[in-house]
């Protein structure tokens, strides 16, 4: 098993016209992304077969990809179908093929896996409560310059918010919050307990009564974090962000907000969507310093107690990256103090 047998989002469902296809690099892999004639995703490697141009910069006819270079023709199995310059004597044949991906369409999102193997995922994670009546979703999208590891691990962060986010989110109190952390099967959840109002500006909107509040932080390997607030009923937050591995050391995040706050769903929309912006425009200039200083002095870190959700997400990567399981690696659980 290893980060490719798992699913990335590769573009957005309304960026897939019938005219032109799109370009787009996941871990290195140049793809090109297109709708066939049924209207299905496909997803090819950005290389004609013929002289090695991008496929990207040709156009769709009748839901085939044609080369702008000689012309060449490509169906969403990667056959060739036509060859201009050969007229009607062409024949297709399954032995030239352009390198094809799977696809998959959900929740928006059109999805590609770069290998097939007996540990590759079924799947895409689904986004929770996408879709459904009473919730809202507003969908970001951000491009870090650093690797998807440091990405996951920021978002699932609790200490930094109160530094790098000072009252837009956390204002530090050093109030003390219990931590359970569990590590089972490539999951990892942290729960929180004793939380109440420390979030920021919108305290009063989200929890007016002053509740303990429901706070879990959770990764799925090898790139999604879920962070979910419950405040009670119709009074619940959901961040879940999808980190898309361009290179070593840039990363494309697709943050989905959904929310159900019972009659202020809809006129939240703006709101929600600036304060997310606000916040992420924050984590993009931190964690672009934490790169450069990475690429300078390298990333041996040092860590305490209260760093037990990044060990755990780094142990997953490690296996992941020697291409280990980490289902094999043993359950393990921590309950932990620290103070925001």
């Amino acid at each position: 098993m290893n980060a490719k047998d798992f699913w990335y989002v590769v573009a957005e469902s309304h960026e897939l016209g019938d005219k032109k296809p799109i370009a787009r690099i996941v871990m290195g892999e140049w793809l090109v992304v297109f709708r066939d004639a049924s209207g299905q995703p496909a997803i090819l490697q950005n290389r004609c077969k013929h002289r090695a141009a991008r496929l990207s910069r040709g156009t769709l006819k009748n839901g085939e990809l044609q080369c702008a270079y000689h012309g060449w023709r490509y169906d969403s199995a990667g056959v060739v179908t036509g060859v201009p310059s050969e007229g009607e004597h062409f024949k297709v044949t399954q032995s030239r093929c352009a390198k094809v991906y799977a696809a998959v369409e959900t929740d928006g999102f059109v999805y590609v896996r770069l290998q097939d193997s007996p540990h590759a995922a079924e799947g895409p994670f689904r986004i929770r409560h996408y879709g459904e009546k009473g919730w809202q979703t507003t969908r970001l999208k951000n491009r870090f310059k650093n690797n998807v590891t440091n990405c996951v691990e920021n978002f699932i962060d609790i200490p930094h918010t109160v530094f790098v986010h000072p009252g837009i989110f956390r204002k530090s109190r050093k109030q003390q919050v219990d931590v359970q952390v569990e590590r089972k099967g490539g999951w990892v959840c942290a729960t929180y307990l004793n939380e109440t109002d420390n979030l920021g500006w919108f305290a009063k909107f989200l929890n007016p009564s002053g509740a303990e509040i429901r706070h879990t932080d959770e990764f799925f390997m090898p790139n999604i974090s879920c962070v979910e607030y419950s405040f009670g009923p119709k009074r619940h937050f959901i961040i879940t962000s999808q980190s898309v591995p361009i290179s070593e050391t840039e990363t494309l995040v697709y943050t989905d907000l959904t929310w159900n706050y019972g009659l202020w769903t809809r006129l939240a929309t703006p709101i929600v969507r600036w304060q997310g912006q606000a916040i992420i425009d924050q984590d993009l200039e931190i964690l672009q310093d934490q790169m450069e200083v990475i690429q300078k002095y390298g990333s041996s870190f040092s860590s305490t107690p209260s760093d037990s959700i990044h060990l755990y997400v780094e142990s997953i990567q490690r296996v992941l990256e020697k291409n280990g399981d980490p289902a094999d690696l043993p359950d393990k659980s921590t309950t932990l103090s620290m103070f925001i």
